[in-house]
């Protein structure tokens, strides 16, 4: 498994099992390695609507449509 995708499965796992501050802590280290993964902007916003962070997680939303217009599942 490359560190990527080890940084998305634990980001993953932790978001399952309500461990969204360390969720969020994956997510973003994944992110400063690919930053143009529209499905990585989806799970940060996954995770900060988790966390009551609104705002943040609709930036992270509208990222993702950026990147990606046809990956409309997160609105």
């Amino acid at each position: 498994m490359t560190e990527i995708e080890t940084l998305i499965q634990n980001g993953v796992t932790n978001l399952e099992d309500g461990n969204f501050e360390d969720a969020l802590s994956y997510f973003e280290q994944a992110l400063l390695l690919k930053p143009n993964d529209p499905d990585l902007w989806n799970q940060k916003g996954v995770v900060l609507r988790s966390l009551g962070r609104y705002d943040e997680a609709s930036e992270c939303y509208n990222k993702s449509l950026q990147l990606d217009p046809r990956d409309r599942a997160s609105s």
